[in-house]
């Protein structure tokens, strides 16, 4: 194959697979959270990307975010009770998660 060619495959692959952040998850949200959530897709709980689209703009994010993790609950979304801390996170753990998850839809 070609070098154009190629490059026009590996252009078209990108186009088509959408616009999935290129980040991974922290290793405290997949110790954690993974086991529900994922960054960009949802099955039996919010991705991260929802969660960082519904607090987009918002100062307070972080805060909000960690407070959630923290208290646990449904938050509005229709997937049933998330545990509070998170499956056992570490308040250390937890604002980091929130400073990601929050730092995904900007």
């Amino acid at each position: 194959m070609n070098p154009i060619s190629a490059a026009i495959l590996a252009t078209a692959g990108l186009l088509i697979s959408g616009s999935v952040p290129a980040v991974d998850m922290p290793k405290e949200g997949t110790a954690r959270c993974g086991k529900c959530h994922a960054i960009d897709s949802s099955s039996m709980s919010p991705s991260f990307m929802e969660i960082s689209e519904k607090y987009k703009g918002d100062k307070d994010a972080v805060k909000k975010i960690a407070a959630s993790i923290t208290s646990g609950g449904s938050f509005g979304w229709d997937y049933g009770e998330m545990p509070a801390k998170g499956m056992g996170a570490s308040d250390a753990e937890i604002q980091s998660l929130a400073k990601f998850i929050a730092g995904l839809a900007k």
